[in-house]
């Protein structure tokens, strides 16, 4: 068997955990002009919730796959779903068809960070893995950065399809190097899938985001959701190998990091979404604009997430959590207080990059304080359920206040068609005075959707509070349970 390139895989994972990372941002900054071009307002949230929910429950099984087949098989595979997701995404003429890419999109990068970071703790020794996580975390900061200008940019000289398309090169590539660079004798591990698990995980979300369309959706769809929620602990309990290992959510520690980090993730991918669609709609901003105005969340956030590393050991896990979380809340706050039409697109820039300051300092004492609160062979596990729900509260809040808007709306008597034109060419023929009440109802529905999310926030940090007094020397297990106690 032939040698693998090391630095040739490297550039290749890299590059392909690029494009998931910056995937999610720079569709963001795309959405109000997709709406304003092909309709459907009302499923606005959908095409964020479809690819987060179906990267989300796919994470583990590729991961389990990648054990079972080899990491280059199913690596390959997930950028090939991704690139199909990426090419129909751009081909759709319709929200609909282009939600249901978007699900095709996430099941692809559902494969390429968990089976990426496996490639790369194959490849190297424990203190050069160090380094390389350290590289993976620049990239996604950067991408982070990145994706909502570029995606403003590409909308506005290219147009919103090739933010999709500009994919397929670069995940040609990737697959490519991969190919020719990656050589590997597969250790087949048994496993078993959670396929049932994944399946009623699902179908919770999805009935849970249906029911906040309508009071009668609401009426069919609860009752499906709480039964989909019920059998999916179920099988959780049984299962050798879960989805979501329950017995974890014995030490406080992990409920409560678990719950105030689907809180977080709701928050910020709320913020995420909605802020570029508020500079438009209501401000009438570029996309480029748009994007601007949510980029400094990016810079934030790592700044905010290395002064964490160095702070913990002076203030503790739970003065760093709660100092995070109270900068996040207020920052939340003012958005709510503040975005309002006519004001400067400085305020959201400044509320955001606050945001992303409380994000990184509550980050970072959460992983760590969990990772240090199991047992070593435990550890991944703990890891990778905290990410896990973080998500999963994202996927939740962009899809509930999605229907929140909608309803908005629909009390103030204005019709999402009517909405849309607001954040397309249409807009320069709307008389001022139709601009006016148009942009009006949206501002009063937008208005409750950042209320919601400085709820969110506040709550969060209303959970926090339960955070149990954990040493920060690195609590070994047992030390957990007793600070616990």
């Amino acid at each position: 068997m032939r040698a693998t390139s090391r630095p040739l895989t490297v550039v290749s994972v890299l590059l392909g955990t690029f494009l998931a990372a910056m995937e999610m941002t720079v569709v963001s900054t795309a959405m109000p002009t997709v709406v304003g071009e092909l309709g459907g307002l009302a499923l606005y949230a959908w095409a964020f919730a479809a690819y987060m929910l179906t990267a989300t429950v796919t994470v583990p099984i590729h991961g389990k796959l990648a054990d079972l087949h080899g990491r280059k098989p199913v690596l390959i595979a997930g950028i090939a779903l991704f690139l199909l997701g990426s090419s129909g995404c751009g081909f759709a003429g319709s929200m609909g068809a282009l939600i249901a890419w978007r699900a095709v999109q996430g099941l692809g990068a559902g494969a390429i960070q968990p089976v990426s970071l496996t490639i790369i703790g194959d490849l190297f020794e424990l203190r050069e893995r160090a380094r390389m996580q350290g590289i993976f975390g620049a990239v996604w900061g950067v991408a982070g950065l990145v994706g909502p200008v570029l995606g403003g940019a590409i909308v506005h000289t290219l147009g919103w399809r090739w933010i999709f398309w500009v994919n397929l090169p670069f995940g040609l590539a990737s697959a490519a190097v991969l190919a020719v660079a990656y050589h590997e004798r597969p250790e087949r591990h048994p496993h078993r899938l959670d396929l049932a698990g994944a399946a009623l995980l699902s179908v919770a979300v999805v009935a849970l985001l249906a029911a906040a369309r309508s009071s009668t959706a609401g009426l069919a769809a609860l009752p499906v959701a709480a039964a989909a929620l019920i059998a999916f602990l179920l099988v959780e309990r049984r299962t050798p190998e879960p989805l979501l290992p329950l017995d974890l959510f014995a030490q406080r520690v992990m409920a409560v990091s678990s719950a105030t980090g689907a809180l977080l993730g709701a928050a910020m991918l709320a913020m995420v979404t909605y802020v570029p669609l508020w500079v438009q709609a209501i401000l009438g901003g570029s996309p480029t604009t748009a994007g601007a105005a949510i980029a400094p969340m990016a810079v934030g956030w790592p700044l905010a997430s290395t002064l964490a590393g160095r702070l913990l050991p002076r203030l503790g896990y739970r003065r760093l959590l709660l100092g995070g979380l109270t900068t996040s809340a207020l920052a939340g706050t003012g958005l709510a207080l503040l975005l309002r039409p006519g004001t400067s697109v400085l305020v959201p820039q400044v509320l955001t990059f606050a945001y992303g300051v409380g994000l990184g300092l509550a980050n970072t004492p959460l992983i760590l304080a969990v990772q240090t609160s199991v047992p070593w062979n435990r550890r991944g596990v703990a890891t990778a359920s905290t990410l896990f729900f973080r998500t999963i509260g994202g996927t939740l809040s962009v899809g509930l206040l999605g229907g929140v808007l909608a309803a908005g709306l629909g009390r103030a008597g204005a019709a999402a068609g009517v909405a849309e034109k607001l954040l397309g060419s249409e807009r320069a023929s709307l008389a001022p005075a139709e601009v006016a009440a148009v942009g009006g109802a949206l501002q009063g529905a937008m208005g409750i959707v950042f209320w919601s999310v400085a709820g969110i926030a506040a709550i969060a940090l209303l959970v926090a509070t339960r955070f149990p007094r954990l040493p920060v020397s690195g609590a070994a297990p047992e030390a957990a349970a007793r600070a616990e106690g």
